[in-house]
């Protein structure tokens, strides 16, 4: 008897204890209780499969919101949040999502503007805030509302697949989301790789864990017996035994893990090995070194089943990523959508891709993809992403902005230096704009490397970019390096505005680490900008001396500097740094011994950020504001401790928004000194 089957598991093993426990949280999502699921394992261990049953488990009339991160689209900011949409967008009617999402619609459409095919008749909210962090929080506070609005109608379940692919701005909204879920009839589903955390996920498990927020299931492989219990579920004769010599090379080349199991049969089967015979199944010919032993031995023994034809597409689709587009994919073929469609047929039938939509297929694993496009030659890649990118300008021409990340990664990896510098520096202020630190050092780098190659004078600016972004995110090493090039750079090119950059940025990096070169750095901006006889630049840099005449204890000067600056500021109606200077006065009266007129420049810098939605000023204006309080006198203007304690706790919130290492920590000495008194 020879086995000739789909060599899919058809039932789960090993698993029994995980999903009890996974329909025990089903079953209090039915109580109006908001549960999260934390499901990690190596690749292939049977995330998936384990969310896939418990998904099968849910009652009827519970809504299910599906979406995965993929590799590609790491650094791509609400990418896993976008698929979840969409997914829910394309397997409901026009009806059932205006049923569903309510009068989240107009706001949720500046997120998804493919929204408005489904509902024609939709009346968008007004334009969006120019301002970046203003923007975000308005996107969290519309995807966390219509999430608790799909709540109230129904029990919903949200699975997102593959975090540790995710960008940080849709891992910081999910730790906001989390924490607002214990109420609802919500449960989050959420699987990881853990072997794969980045900083950002090991900081949102942490965070779920030091909150008691998540339920961890780890996935371990599947000892001897389980594999050999999968085994005969697969061939399909639970009470069979497989032979020794089929099993034991089976488990050792595999670890147990699922998805190699899988790989292994499927090779085998290809090649007809496996049969039964004398009640046992076993494989002819044992031998260990012909059991591919790696999962991409195992893809190119089914891609020996392919036309070429079909082999082009999915070499393509490599290329493109995990997940990959029917219409571009059609576009780079050039063929009718018949053809392309039987080609998929064929891939599908080969286990190596899987539909997720009439629109949108994915290969079946990331290792799938993975040993696919190991195949090609680095030239053959260099060829294909150049392809993909000019196919994709051509189809997106009119909405390329979504495409940005795509564009960035698909003409750097081809070497098209001029278009991945346009599209990596775009990317990399979207990514800045959006507080996604790590994102943004990805696409700087990206445009560092091609202006090199370009030979252009773009360097100075983009590494201070990036050294912005390092330094928000801790690594101040890496700051340091790209603050003391720019300014090399810049010298270099005897570019004035971009070496006095370099000065106030060098200056800042050494506030609270060496107050003499942060003193060196601010007066030579500050020589310079009037050097270049530039007003503005003028009354930065008075801001800039003023902070360090402070830090240093010479207060008088300090006052001196801002206010110089602050009649500037009022002069050009320029109410951004009107705010900047009033929260530096605030610090400095405060420290000079006049601490009502540091109550009142706090305030006033405050109501300015509010006004112009600086969440980066206005956290250490908020910390300033309670320092006001701490000395208590008659002369204070009233501002109770509960006062105090409420701007800190909002200073601390915006600084674990933005990423802000230092003034997270900030907020919380603040509060704890607010809490001793």
């Amino acid at each position: 008897m020879i086995f000739d089957k789909s060599v899919i598991c058809p039932v789960l093993i090993g698993r029994e204890t995980d999903l009890q426990r996974l329909d025990r949280l089903v079953t209090q999502l039915q109580e109006g209780k908001g549960q999260i699921a934390l499901i990690s394992g190596e690749a292939g261990i049977g995330k998936s499969r384990l969310v896939r049953e418990a998904r099968a488990e849910a009652p009827q009339g519970t809504v299910i919101l599906e979406g995965s991160c993929f590799q590609t689209e790491s650094i791509l900011p609400y990418a896993p949040l976008l698929d979840l949409f969409r997914n829910f967008f394309g397997s409901h009617s026009p009806e059932e999502i205006a049923h569903l999402i309510g009068d989240s619609a107009p706001q949720l459409a500046k997120l998804f503007p493919e929204l408005t095919h489904y509902l024609p008749d939709l009346t968008l909210s007004a334009t969006s805030s120019p301002d970046p962090e203003k923007e975000k929080r308005r996107i969290f506070q519309t995807l966390a509302g219509t999430l608790t609005q799909l709540a109230q109608r129904h029990p919903l379940i949200v699975i997102l697949e593959d975090l540790h692919w995710s960008d940080s701005t849709s891992l910081e909204f999910l730790l906001l989301l989390a924490r607002r879920i214990s109420a609802q009839p919500i449960l989050l589903l959420l699987t990881y790789r853990s072997e794969d955390t980045t900083p950002e996920l090991t900081h949102l498990l942490a965070e779920l864990d030091r909150e008691r927020l998540g339920m961890e299931f780890a996935l371990k492989p599947m000892n001897s017996s389980e594999v050999e219990e999968m085994l005969q579920a697969i061939l399909d004769s639970p009470q069979v035994p497989v032979s020794k010599d089929f099993l034991e090379p089976i488990f050792a080349l595999t670890e147990g893990n699922p998805f190699f199991i899988e790989e292994i049969l499927k090779a085998l089967t290809a090649e007809g090995d496996i049969s039964y015979a004398n009640g046992i199944w076993d494989r002819k010919e044992i031998n260990p070194s012909h059991i591919p032993r790696t999962i991409q031995d195992a893809v190119q023994r089914r891609m020996q089943q392919l036309n070429e034809g079909t082999l082009q597409a999915l070499r393509l689709a490599s290329v493109m990523g995990r997940r990959f587009d029917f219409r571009l994919l059609q576009e780079l073929l050039d063929i009718d959508e018949a053809g392309l469609m039987r080609m998929l047929k064929e891939l599908i039938a080969a286990q190596l891709v899987a539909e997720e939509s009439a629109d949108h297929f994915a290969f079946r694993h990331a290792l799938t993809r993975e040993a696919i496009y190991t195949t090609l030659l680095l030239r053959e890649r260099q060829i294909l992403h150049r392809q993909v990118g000019e196919s994709t300008e051509r189809l997106y021409a009119f909405s390329i902005h979504p495409h940005l990340a795509d564009l960035s990664y698909h003409y750097y990896s081809a070497g098209d230096w001029e278009k991945a510098l346009h599209y990596s520096q775009q990317a990399g202020e979207r990514a800045r704009r959006l507080y996604s630190q790590r994102e943004a050092i990805v696409y700087y780098s990206r445009a560092l490397v091609a202006a090199r190659h370009l030979s252009i004078t773009v360097e100075s600016e983009l590494l201070s970019a990036r050294g912005h972004a390092y330094r928000i995110m801790g690594d101040f090493r890496s700051a340091l390096d790209d603050f003391e090039q720019a300014r090399k750079i810049a010298q270099e090119q005897q570019n004035g505005k971009a070496e006095w950059r370099s000065l106030n940025d060098l200056g800042t990096f050494w506030t609270g680490r060496n107050y003499q070169r942060t003193g060196e750095f601010f007066r030579q901006a500050e020589e310079l900008a009037r050097k270049l006889n530039e007003p503005k630049l003028i009354a930065l840099s008075l801001n800039n001396m003023g902070n360090w005449f402070f830090v240093t204890g010479q207060t008088a000067q300090a006052l001196k500097c801002h206010r110089q600056a602050l009649e500037f500021f009022e002069g050009e109606q320029d109410e951004q740094g009107m705010a900047q200077t009033r929260s530096h006065l605030g610090m400095a009266n405060l420290h000079h011994g006049d601490q009502i007129a540091a109550y009142e420049e706090y305030q006033h810098a405050i109501q300015l950020f509010r006004k112009l939605d600086d969440k980066h000023e206005l956290i250490p204006a908020l910390i300033g504001a309670c320092h006001t309080s701490y000395d208590e006198t008659d002369f204070i203007p009233p501002q109770s401790r509960m006062e105090s304690r409420q701007l800190a706790l909002e200073a601390l919130e915006l600084a674990r928004q933005v990423g802000w290492a230092s003034f997270e920590a900030f907020a919380e000495w603040d509060i704890a000194l607010g809490l001793a008194q």
